[in-house]
């Protein structure tokens, strides 16, 4: 039997959902027998990946170059990833992320001989895209045009998946949901880190880059009513500054943490009462999985997509808070509801208990290896 060849296209390794995905998958192939190739733009890489896995650059980039450079350099991009698939013949290739997927479905057009073209959408586009702005515009246009070249699309929600279909008449057929995998095992591993909390406080813990789509100005906005809720952050982006900024106009910094990014978020969500979500837009979001395996309650936005479907919401509301037994949702960007929401949490400790003990179970459907064994099936096929 030929050892199949497997190019995995992202821009870095960086902290987020996609990335550590592909953390998982790196070694779960290698022991598969496959021979696997990572290929990276930017030279971040915050997880552990084996030594025997090869690692490729089309280009080491700056991460905060701006939409134009990145959109001219496609062609560019996707040339030369043409010629290292077909230097290393690479037999299957997936790409996550938009600006990966586009890089992978154009240089298929470079390439003679066949390979599998497997791309993975892992936000909610249409949202994403939604500003009206040129970046936008671009972005939707790419979607619609490329995308539909690609042999398979692979989805981390039902909602994302929809979203493609209705908003980018995308073949459905194309399309395949494989949630985000979670390792359990390892997770448990972790011991709790409590220096740096207070029992003086109720402490809650978010996780995300710091931009507009993450929204943790709401977060912060939030907790500025509850004397009793100490908020950590745990994440680095663009606008952290500006989030600082808002804490200390606020009053708030005795009651504000930015951690900073950290590979293992487990040792800290092991030691808060609350995981805290303010996310406009999302794909599936993993920080959801990794806060219910580690027995949290959960106050989030009901965004689009995945928190509904990770916390069986069965009754969405514009207009209210949403309880669940996994925890509360609330509309998207309302801060009354997600004080509402806080509220709520802080007023029912019995609630909470409950939760804690609901989400060890609804995990189990998360567990790493069947659904990492689904996406090496529908990468294959």
């Amino acid at each position: 039997m030929i050892r199949p060849k497997i190019a995995i296209l992202i821009y870095s390794l960086a902290g987020g959902g996609a990335e550590r995905v592909v953390s998982y998958l790196l070694p779960f192939l290698d022991e598969k027998g496959w021979e696997v190739h990572l290929v990276l733009m930017n030279t971040t890489i915050k997880y552990d990946i084996p030594k025997q896995i090869h690692i490729h650059y089309l280009e080491k980039s700056n991460g905060y170059e701006n939409g134009f450079l990145k959109f001219i350099k496609l062609p560019l991009l996707s040339y030369k990833y043409a010629r290292l698939l077909k230097k290393l013949c690479i037999t299957h290739s997936f790409a996550l992320l938009t600006r990966p997927s586009y890089i992978s479905v154009i240089a298929s057009y470079f390439l003679s001989s066949k390979s599998q073209f497997v791309i993975s959408e892992r936000s909610y586009p249409s949202m994403q895209y939604g500003y009206g702005n040129l970046q936008s515009r671009i972005n939707n246009f790419l979607i619609k045009r490329l995308y539909p070249k690609a042999d398979k699309i692979i989805c981390n929600s039902k909602g994302n998946g929809m979203d493609l279909v209705k908003n980018y008449n995308i073949d459905s057929n194309k399309i395949v949901v494989v949630n985000n995998p979670i390792d359990l095992e390892k997770i448990d591993t972790v011991l709790p880190d409590n220096s740096i909390f207070s029992s003086e406080y109720i402490n809650i813990l978010t996780i995300g880059r710091m931009d507009a789509g993450k929204n943790q100005e709401l977060l912060i906005r939030a907790l500025v009513d509850f004397p009793s809720v100490h908020l950590y952050i745990l994440g680095d982006g663009i606008l952290k500054s500006h989030l600082e900024s808002l804490v200390g106009a606020n009053n708030i910094g005795n009651r504000v943490t930015f951690l900073g990014f950290d590979s293992n978020p487990f040792k800290y969500l092991k030691a808060v009462d609350i995981f805290m979500f303010g996310s406009n837009h999302e794909g599936f979001p993993n920080v959801l999985l990794e806060a219910m395996a580690c027995g949290l309650p959960i106050l989030t936005t009901n965004c689009k997509s995945g928190p509904d479907e990770i916390m069986e919401l069965k009754t969405p509301k514009m207009d209210d808070i949403m309880i669940t037994d996994y925890g509360i949702l609330t509309p998207v960007g309302d801060l009354d509801l997600m004080k509402k929401g806080l509220k709520y949490c802080l007023e029912h400790p019995e609630y909470l208990e409950r939760c804690r003990i609901r989400v060890k179970e609804r995990i189990q459907d998360f567990k790493r290896e069947p659904i990492l064994e689904a996406y090496t099936q529908h990468i294959v096929s």
